[in-house]
């Protein structure tokens, strides 16, 4: 248990680190005002992401006292239940109706409990955390219909074009798919970022999975963790995984991958059917959080570009807010993505060799169900080129990258 005079000193002194020199304003901003205080704002994302830098600009636009708590603070150290009485009769008698900003929520144990009490309080509260099961298991039924989630990645190219000073085009598209969007890395340079970027990929693995499930060994989640990075975009089964990596089951397998996904590290995207069998079942697509920590990372010597650039146009995807499935028939036809509104094919370049392939997918895709009666609008993002293609009387857009990445 903690101290009362150590609480009031966190809680009144600042526990956040400082807004940085160059500090970008995220343009994937939440919509926190007409909640008012009922609901709590839950940032989540993988480490280093910039999630704390949104808190901060949230903060410094709201009106009104506020005060912030980074649970990593070592002052907190052992934080628990049991200091959650002395904390609110802190903020009652020193910080009335102040908003309260917490960093790193799974820092604590049963910290549901703590936001579930500031909020029947009637105070606004915002949180961030470094685990996908905030928004799943780890609400549980203490903050079930109370939470706002809002997902936070790495810098968007229209970010990272603000970030370096660079003007949107090709060669800044390269630049982006080899970089990525973590700031630290840009500013640490292109010598170095990729350095930090392979430190990262070890602190998560480390601190958000193997410490917080008590594994015995890092090496196996970190053996899986670069074979899924080395063949992002291609459906991979847990059933071959466990085989392929000698991995001591296909349930430990399931585990670990599922410890991935909730670091934020790795992101699926499963098979489009209308069959819910057959969307359990079938095997999803990986993909990284960010280019360039997966470039940094990958054990491939040579860059893979065209799957670099189906990554970052699914990151986007998933910045708008979209949840896309990839469809495909066996030895026929593929395509990469399938939403509501579209259907969406990543070629590095369109080439007559690889055309009636690409499209084959795009065609196939634009009226499975669940979209529009006209159907899909049917993309094909490149590097660089544009176009506008006739297929089977179908209308496809070809545009490069650069122009299509938010």
């Amino acid at each position: 248990m903690l101290l009362r005079e150590t609480l009031a000193a966190a809680l009144s002194t600042p526990t956040a680190v400082a807004a940085p020199a160059r500090e970008l304003r995220r343009h994937f901003r939440p919509d926190w005002k007409a909640s008012g205080s009922a609901h709590a704002l839950v940032l989540t994302g993988v480490r280093r992401c910039g999630k704390s830098t949104l808190q901060g600009q949230i903060r410094r636009s709201a009106k009104g006292r506020a005060v912030t708590l980074n649970l990593e603070d070592t002052r907190l150290y052992g934080m628990g239940p049991e200091d959650f009485p002395t904390l609110l009769s802190i903020l009652e008698t020193d910080h009335p109706r102040a908003a309260v900003y917490l960093d790193e929520v799974q820092e604590v144990p049963e910290w549901q409990r703590l936001v579930r009490a500031l909020l029947d309080a009637g105070r606004r509260v915002c949180l961030t955390g470094s685990n996908a099961s905030l928004l799943g298991r780890e609400m549980g039924a203490k903050l079930t219909g109370r939470h706002l989630p809002h997902e936070v990645y790495p810098l968007s190219f229209r970010e990272f074009l603000e970030f370096t000073s660079q003007k949107a085009g090709p060669q800044s598209l390269d630049d982006y798919l080899t970089r990525g969007g973590f700031a630290a890395a840009l500013t640490a340079g292109p010598e170095q970022g990729p350095v930090l970027l392979r430190e990262l990929l070890r602190d998560v693995v480390h601190r958000d999975i193997v410490s917080r499930h008590s594994l015995r060994s890092a090496r196996p989640l970190m053996t899986l963790a670069l074979h899924l990075i080395a063949h992002l975009g291609q459906p991979l089964s847990l059933q071959s995984l466990a085989k392929g990596l000698s991995l001591p089951s296909v349930a430990h397998t399931g585990r670990m991958v599922e410890y991935l996904q909730d670091s934020w590290l790795m992101l699926a995207v499963p098979r489009f059917s209308a069959s819910f069998k057959q969307r359990v079942t079938s095997p999803p697509k990986y993909y990284a959080v960010d280019t360039g920590l997966a470039g940094a990372n990958s054990p491939n010597a040579t860059p893979d570009f065209g799957r670099k650039l189906e990554n970052a146009v699914l990151l986007t995807l998933r910045r708008q807010g979209s949840e896309p499935t990839f469809a495909a028939a066996p030895h026929a036809w593929e395509c990469d993505f399938v939403t509501g509104e579209r259907a969406i094919q990543c070629c590095a370049r369109l080439s007559p060799e690889n055309r009636k392939r690409e499209l084959r997918g795009l065609v196939a895709a634009a009226t499975l169900p669940g979209g529009p009666r006209r159907g899909r609008e049917l993309i094909v993002i490149t590097l660089d080129q544009e176009d506008v293609l006739m297929e089977e009387g179908l209308a496809i857009r070809v545009t490069p990258a650069w122009k299509w990445l938010d």
